[in-house]
């Protein structure tokens, strides 16, 4: 019998491959050799790769143009260790119900790592090539209080930047650095484009920027800010993380090893101000939807699906799942969810033009529903402290100044609050991932005696964070009243009897 093939001899994935492929799996419709770099992405993680290079590779495809893409890991090498071995190249498998597209994307040039070679990093921002600079680095990487969308000057990694300016470790420090640069030189300035969930993204960025450039030189902030442009955008894409039997489906079915592969969903959507300094690629005719006003569409997505997103989360791992199909298919999870759209979110909302609120609010359930993606809660759950600004907050605010009611925004923050706290309904710890999560464990040592836990002396130290929670509604008490009767619920009782309580209590 022949010996079993390790990893190693496997047949991996790169450009020499790319004419063997065979009919399960899609190829770039350029020969990459003959495309230039035009953009550089910071924050190189599953979901740039599963939406902005994706529909990047569609338009070169389509209509050529070098836009291949630097990409810059701002942590660890994981992703550059994955990719540059296959030359860029990476699968999508667009997973729904009962198929998967497999799909080859060529638009990654090479990958940076930037604590290994920041001055690599900044020679590919400051280059003529780069006209455009996007970032996909989640909400706790711009170093900024959320309650305020305010820098956090006290940030370790703002303070360290600022000491050392010429090689910096954060996504502020790179742009402003390779801003500076470009203005000392004389160089045409890119387009910095958000691409991540903060409410009017570029807006929030150019007022970081600025902030922070304003720290070193006000000139610099004073000319970023009348020179860069920053394009609102949203994103819509559930991308879930790669796990490693994904990766041998994908060598069973197309033949070959792809350690930096990524899977989402079937829907994707990319909505963008069209305001660029020196060209884009040809997006809008590859599904992107180029606006003049990016905000309803960005609230409209931020409070319906992400703000589901985040209380399927907690109530489902609280409840006992393990995975977002698992959760939404419970008819009380389920039925939350969809009140909490319907009845809170949706009556703060504007409708954007095209768009069926309560349309998007149903087909929503309906993408947390796809088995295929096993999107986990865990996941989802992460950093909520960056999150629930955005998130939650805003519809909470809008609701308190019209004198509406807010129960079930009440009970999503007491799931969160409860889930933080660090320990499951069979009193097993929680692994809490949170910029904040020692504070949370603190607090909890505090509020808890004997064992038991004082759900209002909790409840008051969380909405005392004003991190999170900006200095307006700690002293709600009609709020912290509502937070803290259903916290205690959740902790007497568990969240399936307490969503039975809430269904019985007259509306």
């Amino acid at each position: 019998m022949a010996p079993e093939k390790t990893i190693d001899q496997e047949r991996r994935l790169g450009d020499r491959m790319l004419s063997e492929c065979g009919d399960n799996v899609a190829v770039p419709g350029y020969v990459r050799a003959e495309r230039g770099f035009g953009i550089v992405h910071l924050g190189l993680g599953a979901f740039h790769r599963a939406h902005q290079a994706e529909y990047t590779d569609s338009a070169m495809s389509e209509f050529g143009g070098d836009w291949k893409i630097v990409g810059v890991s701002l942590r660890n090498p994981d992703v550059r260790d994955r990719l540059n071995p296959q030359d860029g190249l990476y699968t999508i498998a667009e997973m729904g119900d009962s198929v998967t597209n497999y799909r080859i994307i060529g638009s990654i040039e090479r990958v940076l790592v930037a604590p290994e070679d920041p001055a690599a990093v900044l020679e590919a921002l400051c280059s003529a090539d780069c006209r455009i600079v996007s970032l996909t680095i989640t909400e706790k990487g711009y170093c900024h209080d959320p309650a305020t969308g305010r820098l956090n000057v006290e940030h370790p990694d703002i303070r360290r930047d600022l000491a050392q300016p010429s090689s910096p470790a954060t996504a502020l420090g790179f742009i402003v650095e390779s801003l500076a640069l470009r203005r000392r030189e004389g160089l045409p300035v890119p387009t910095v484009l958000c691409c991540d969930n903060l409410p009017s993204n570029g807006d929030t960025l150019r007022n970081l920027v600025v902030e922070f450039a304003g720290l070193r030189d006000a000139g610099l902030a004073a000319w970023i800010r009348e020179a860069v442009p920053f394009p609102n955008s949203m994103v819509d894409r559930i991308v879930p993380a790669t796990q490693p039997e994904d990766i041998e489906q994908l060598r069973k079915v197309c033949a070959y090893v792809d350690n930096g592969m990524v899977k989402a969903e079937l829907f994707s959507q990319w909505v963008i101000e069209d305001r660029f300094a020196r060209g884009r690629p040809r997006w809008e005719s590859v599904g992107v939807d180029m606006v003049e006003d990016v905000e309803p569409f960005e609230i409209a997505k931020l409070r319906l699906l992400n703000g589901a997103h985040s209380a399927l989360a907690y109530m489902g791992y609280l409840a006992g799942y393990q995975f977002a199909h698992e959760a939404i298919a419970d008819d009380q999870i389920s039925r939350f969810v969809e009140n909490l759209m319907h009845e809170e979110i949706i009556p703060t909302l504007h409708e954007p033009d095209g768009l069926d609120l309560h349309e998007y609010a149903n087909s929503l359930i309906d993408r947390f529903a796809n088995p295929a993606l096993r999107h986990r809660l865990y996941q989802i759950a992460m950093d909520g402290s960056q999150k629930l600004s955005q998130r939650w907050l805003g519809t909470l605010r809008d609701r308190l100044r019209a004198g509406e009611t807010v129960e079930l925004l009440a009970l999503s923050l007491a799931a969160w609050i409860r889930y933080v706290a660090g320990f499951d309904e069979n009193g097993a710890p929680i692994d809490v991932q949170d910029p904040l999560a020692a504070e949370f464990r603190e607090i909890l040592k505090r509020c808890t005696e004997d064992g038991l836990v004082d759900a209002e002396r909790l409840v008051e130290e969380m909405v005392s964070i004003d991190a999170v929670f900006g200095a307006d509604l700690k002293d709600n008490g009609a709020l912290k009243s509502g937070v803290v009767f259903w916290l205690s619920q959740l902790l007497g009782n568990g969240v399936l009897t307490t969503l039975k309580l809430r269904e019985a209590i007259p509306a």
